[in-house]
């Protein structure tokens, strides 16, 4: 319907400049700049069914007053195409169109016809994207945080796709860095408990139940092979780390592997999958970072100097900042407040400068677009890395990151905070087993990724209209209970004419179907998919109201059919905008 309504517009504009009354050139850089003009759906129903701010925006260059260019549009449409739809002006310019019911009826055997394909487009054909989420680090199992954050961007996938982008997903494995040693030396430490040897445990080791099960697992392969090697374990080394020393290699690739299994395996268990799991490691082992960092260095973006603290407040301790000179990134000059330390006192790369090598690695394979999806403790970390990439792409605005805030989980009332297996947080896997994918997927996108999100596990459980997936799954079962009662009392199937269908709650009905290609569209363009969500929310109220209201299968067959029309497009789009957030369209309940 929004499409209806710009190529209308635009054929009037193409109209007034064959005219002369726009300049050719002004009328098609206005149309290929991507209609700069507004085509939205008014707040007030009396407005109509869509409004334009055309003639506002194009009045100045074209030189008229904004209701004097209003006219003339609405002169210029073109009447075959404008059959069912009525337009007129309003205040100081905008033009409303007003859909008749006719028109508005259309709608139904072209969501028939489409099926599937209904409110997907091709505005983003051309457009190669990448989308990297979760990226947890494979030092433990997947928390509910992490959950959010892969049913977020799993979903906005889905939605680019959706538009035509040529979507791939990667994952970032976390696989160097202090956080891998720390995990090798907890495997060691409960491997040497776990065959009754005396044992002091290190500093900042991982307490999870899950740490003894992957030292268990690893008895298993490799029975007391690496006695020896952890003796150290044994000493107290609480006041002096400095002792400490690094775990065996192969002692933590098989702890990341068992770890990064079990990752696998929550993602599979709610129908998410990568194209590409790309190893921080080979970073560091095919000079990655050293291309980088020369290739920053050839353009002038580092420089060696004493990091000065950001007004306001201190830099942090990870940050090196002291008064050791230092090589930085330049990035005040791209709108930070500090320059940024590329290389640690040791020499060798800061998290920073692995970050910023990753995202340049990304941007040499050829994508249009990169999405990120973090967790909202990175969000003093986003401008930084746009400003890093910015200076390595002169691309502005590849980097789009999208940040996904913490998800409070409840039980009974109360807040539900660790798990025994974690050790400090409940995991992925706990909520799973409790609720179901469906259920976690569809609760984590009840909301906006950036506000703070609560789960109730027992609503989530429950077969309710006050459980938000519930609502709409059974709103898409309830189509199928329809045809199912219809073959039980053997009434036959007609085509029906649609315009019996006169009724407020069925224009309105037909109304929500139209929005939905927009809605797609513009959730993907925003990253938002929480806008599916609250659609599909909307959608499943209206036909609940409808289902109830209205006795469908007693009616006269020509009204009969035209409602059973109705209501099979009110399912297929359900099952349409399910299908975008990942979750199932059962047809019974």
């Amino acid at each position: 319907m929004r499409e209806i309504v710009i190529g209308l517009v635009a054929r009037s504009l193409e109209r007034l400049a064959t005219e002369g009354v726009l300049s050719g050139e002004l009328a098609a850089a206005f149309l290929e700049r991507g209609a700069e003009f507004k085509v939205e759906r008014p707040r007030e129903k009396s407005h109509g069914d869509f409004s334009t701010n055309a003639a506002l925006v194009l009045s100045r260059l074209a030189g008229m007053k904004p209701r004097e260019l209003a006219q003339r549009l609405l002169a210029a449409m073109p009447t075959d195409q404008a059959s069912g739809v009525r337009c007129e002006i309003a205040g100081p310019g905008f033009i409303n169109f007003h859909f008749s019911a006719e028109r508005l009826r259309t709608l139904i055997p072209e969501i028939a016809s489409r099926g599937r394909a209904y409110g997907r487009s091709r505005s983003g054909v051309g457009q190669r994207v990448l989308v990297e989420f979760v990226s947890a680090n494979p030092t433990g199992p997947m928390h509910v945080g992490h959950g959010r954050g892969a049913v977020t961007g799993d979903a906005i996938a889905r939605l680019l796709s959706a538009i035509g982008c040529e979507v791939e997903r990667e994952y970032y494995i976390n696989d160097a860095g202090a956080q891998i040693d720390v995990l090798g030396r907890s495997v060691l430490y409960r491997y040497r408990e776990c065959l009754g040897r005396e044992v002091v445990a290190p500093p900042d080791y991982y307490p999870g139940e899950y740490v003894t099960e992957i030292a268990r697992a690893l008895i298993d392969r490799d029975g007391e092979r690496w006695l020896e090697r952890c003796d150290y374990l044994a000493r107290d080394h609480a006041e002096d780390k400095s002792g400490l020393e690094r775990p065996p290699v192969e002692v933590v690739d098989f702890a990341i592997t068992w770890v990064m299994r079990e990752i696998r395996a929550d993602l599979e268990s709610m129908r998410i999958h990568f194209d590409h799991w790309f190893s921080e490691r080979t970073l560091h082992a095919e000079g990655g970072i050293d291309r980088a960092l020369a290739h920053l260095s050839a353009h002038d973006w580092i420089h060696e100097g004493v990091l000065e603290p950001p007004k306001g407040r201190e830099v942090a301790a990870s940050e090196e900042s002291d008064n050791r000179v230092q090589v930085l990134f330049r990035s005040t000059r791209l709108g930070d407040d500090s320059d940024r330390p590329l290389l640690k006192a040791d020499g060798t790369p800061t998290y920073f400068a692995a970050d910023i090598a990753y995202h340049f690695h990304k941007a040499q394979r050829g994508y249009t677009r990169l999405v990120d999806v973090w967790g909202a403790d990175h969000g003093g970390y986003v401008k930084r890395v746009q400003a890093a990439l910015e200076a390595m792409t002169g691309q502005k605005d590849l980097l789009d990151v999208v940040l996904t805030q913490m998800v409070n989980l409840t039980q009974g009332g109360k807040q539900v905070r660790m798990s025994k297996r974690a050790g400090t947080f409940v995991t992925l896997r706990e909520v799973l087993d409790e609720t179901g994918s469906d259920a976690v997927r569809f609760w984590f996108l009840t909301r906006s990724s950036g506000a703070g999100l609560d789960f109730d596990l027992d609503l989530a459980k429950s077969r309710s209209n006050d459980n938000p997936v519930f609502y709409v799954q059974y709103a898409h079962a309830r189509v199928y209970s329809l045809h199912a009662k219809l073959k039980e009392r053997e009434l036959p199937e007609v085509e029906g004419d649609l315009s019996r269908l006169t009724a407020d709650e069925e224009m309105n009905l037909i109304r929500l179907l139209g929005l939905f290609p927009e809605t797609v569209e513009g959730a993907a363009l925003s990253r938002e998919p929480h806008r599916v969500t609250y659609y599909l929310s909307d959608l499943a109220a209206a036909f609940h109201g409808y289902y109830n209201n209205y006795r469908i299968l007693d009616e006269d067959p020509d009204l009969r059919g035209a409602r059973l029309a109705l209501v099979r497009a009110a399912g297929q789009v359900i099952a349409n905008g399910l299908d975008l957030l990942g979750v199932s369209a059962p047809e019974s309940m």
